[in-house]
């Protein structure tokens, strides 16, 4: 990001090699020719992000010159007596991109409701034919009914009894980061298929979360696409939303497109058409929040 901010040319593109060389020095995962899947790369990023920036807030907290909360970059944390940190600071990421989700489960005998709350940073979700993102978010919050086998241990009954599960979003973060499956493991085959299933991705997406009882508002901004028919092999192009414009970036190939054209990325109505470029990774920002600085 420095080259390319600190470049003279007005136009133009600036090859990453510096930054790959790194990312296959930090994991093994990286370091062959094989296909590599966007998603495990998003999170595998966020996650080395995190753990770089931690390490450095810690090293800056632990030097002499930090004796003032001011100077600790993401805001000063609350020690406990004996110098344990109570918790790890809030990165540039977390503040941007985690959420909490509210796992809950009712137990339907004697109706005592267990929540665990977790944390998050996207949110992969299953995708139907002719669906949309409102409804495979409906479907990710719905309610599963837990029995036979999958009976829940409830405490208070001191035994396994039927049980109601349901995930809901309890906190919202600024930027949502939705992973569509379209990769998915069929049993007959003994292998993994691409759905090429057409989900509409609004440009406008409206969520309730349990802790605030507004609905967060998003735009979308960014959309990662998987072009091809399988999951082994492809490629990956991406468009981004800047200045008001959307930008079609393909490798080196940069070019202007209309907002119509994200409607091609949809998927395919039909299982055999020639269409391969789907939708795989989407960005949506709240709005009225701040920005990601």
């Amino acid at each position: 990001f420095m080259q390319v901010s600190q470049s003279k040319k007005k136009t133009g593109v600036i090859a990453p090699k510096r930054f790959v060389q790194r990312v296959k020095k930090q994991n093994e995962l990286f370091r062959s020719y094989m296909h590599q899947d966007a998603h495990e790369f998003l999170n595998f990023l966020l996650n080395e992000l995190v753990d770089i920036l931690e390490k450095e807030s810690s090293a800056a907290k632990d030097s002499p010159q930090s004796s003032s909360p001011e100077k600790v970059p993401n805001g000063p944390v609350q020690p406990l007596a004996n110098g344990v940190k109570k918790e790890p600071p809030v990165t540039l990421v977390h503040k941007n991109f985690q959420g909490i989700l509210t796992n809950e489960t009712k137990c339907l005998r004697c109706e005592t409701v267990t929540a665990r709350d977790e944390t998050f940073f996207d949110l992969s979700v299953d995708i139907e034919q002719n669906s949309s993102i409102t409804s495979c978010l409906k479907n990710f919050s719905s309610t599963e009914t837990l029995n036979a086998e999958d009976k829940f241990f409830c405490d208070k009954c001191c035994s396994l009894q039927e049980a109601q599960k349901r995930m809901k979003i309890k906190k919202a973060p600024h930027i949502l980061v939705i992973h569509l499956k379209r990769f998915k493991y069929i049993e007959q085959l003994g292998r993994y298929k691409k759905l090429s299933y057409r989900v509409v991705f609004p440009m406008e997406l409206k969520i309730s979360s349990t802790s605030d009882d507004v609905d967060t508002e998003y735009s979308l901004f960014a959309v990662v696409v998987h072009v091809g028919s399988g999951p082994n092999h492809g490629h990956y192009v991406s468009l981004v939303k800047s200045h008001n414009h959307w930008l079609f970036f393909d490798d080196e190939n940069v070019e202007m497109v209309e907002e119509s054209t994200l409607q091609t990325f949809f998927g395919s109505s039909h299982e055999y058409s020639g269409n391969t470029d789907h939708g795989y990774i989407l960005f949506y920002e709240g709005l009225g929040a701040k920005s990601l600085g």
